[in-house]
């Protein structure tokens, strides 16, 4: 993602590769000028002790959703789902929301499903909050509370600044539930920048990857949100067909179709998560997996391939912000190679208006 990159208007990809560029500076951005608004609004809700949390969303804002869902339960011990739009949408189910969190997440919050299921929500006595990346948008003015992810415009298709603003902007949602300072994302930008600086590594990766027919993705804990969201990446970009599971599920069937072609790409993150993947990277590494992995260097040693990422001694529940970006790279890397534009994936559009 360099600057003769972007500057190149004819260059396929030049949009996704000049967003992506802009991560550190949208996280500086959101620590600097957001993280003010976003204890403001997390102080008022905590003061309205929801009993329990839902969360509303789609495509990658949807992985932003579980991502918040991990930090709910685990740092706040708060009961949290992921709703079904289409009961109240489609369906019109009335249930009782009083005194419940209910979150949407959206990039545009423009899609007529989120914007009528925050009003039935709000209707049903939910406190109302959307995070987006429009404070002018229909979803915004519906809901009762609203964080801006400050990620500026978003022109290419596949969502990449704007996912990792969501979660910064989750997790110091999160901290200000709990009374904390959000002190662990402070080192974020740096680290981002270290990482996007690394693209020639991931190129040798695409060219290792371009002709892959599959990629299976798999992480647990804070890290599967992650593999979900390379794998919708590497799909709408590229079109490789990428499956991801949560490790435990993968050894529930879906370990029986891999093989030693089809590459499995492993998002191992430095603590509990990781740990509780070990078992599944023994059993990939018995299959003769050609096994890719996203974590700490030792891990990457013992893989056919990977990207170590500088996260020693970043706190867990924050990783998932860098691990992504190489991930990102990944599926613009191989897209390019394959002879396609990830700026404009076929049959997409930058607001999708499901209902």
């Amino acid at each position: 993602m360099s600057a003769t990159t972007a500057q190149h208007s004819d260059q396929p990809g030049r949009i996704m590769s000049g967003e992506m560029a802009e991560q550190p500076a949208v996280l500086r951005r959101i620590l600097d000028q957001g993280a003010p608004r976003i204890r403001e609004v997390a102080e008022r809700i905590a003061a309205r002790n929801p009993r329990f949390v839902l969360l509303t969303a789609r495509g990658t804002s949807d992985n932003a959703a579980l991502y918040t869902k991990y930090l709910l339960e685990i740092l706040l011990g708060k009961p949290c789902g992921l709703t079904s739009m289409s009961t109240t949408t489609a369906y019109g189910a009335q249930p009782d929301l009083t005194d419940v969190l209910v979150i949407t997440i959206s990039q545009s919050g423009g899609s007529p499903d989120l914007v009528a299921s925050t009003e039935a929500a709000r209707a049903a006595g939910a406190i109302t909050l959307a995070v987006t990346n429009n404070a002018d948008s229909p979803l915004a003015a519906v809901s009762e509370f609203h964080i801006d992810v400050l990620a500026g415009p978003e022109k290419a298709l596949p969502a990449t600044k704007t996912y990792t603003a969501e979660l910064l902007a989750l997790y110091l949602f999160v901290e200000g539930l709990r009374g904390g300072d959000g002190a662990a994302a402070k080192v974020l930008p740096d680290l981002a920048q270290q990482i996007l600086d690394r693209q020639d590594e991931v190129r040798q990766l695409a060219a290792r990857y371009r002709f892959a027919e599959r990629m299976v993705l798999t992480s647990r804990g804070y890290g599967y949100p992650t593999a979900k969201e390379a794998a919708l990446k590497l799909m709408e970009t590229s079109y490789i067909p990428a499956l991801s599971y949560s490790g435990a599920d993968l050894l529930h069937g879906p370990l029986a179709m891999v093989d030693n072609i089809s590459p499995v790409i492993a998002i191992v993150t430095e603590g509990k998560g990781g740990q509780a993947l070990q078992p599944v990277l023994e059993r990939l590494r018995g299959r003769g997996a050609d096994l890719v992995v996203i974590g700490s260097a030792s891990e990457v040693e013992r893989a056919s391939a990977g990207f170590a990422l500088p996260t020693d001694g970043v706190a867990e529940e924050v990783q998932p912000i860098l691990e992504i970006l190489p991930l990102q790279m990944l599926a613009y890397e191989v897209t390019i190679a394959r002879g396609q534009d990830p700026d404009a994936p076929r049959a997409l559009a930058k607001v999708t208006e499901t209902r």
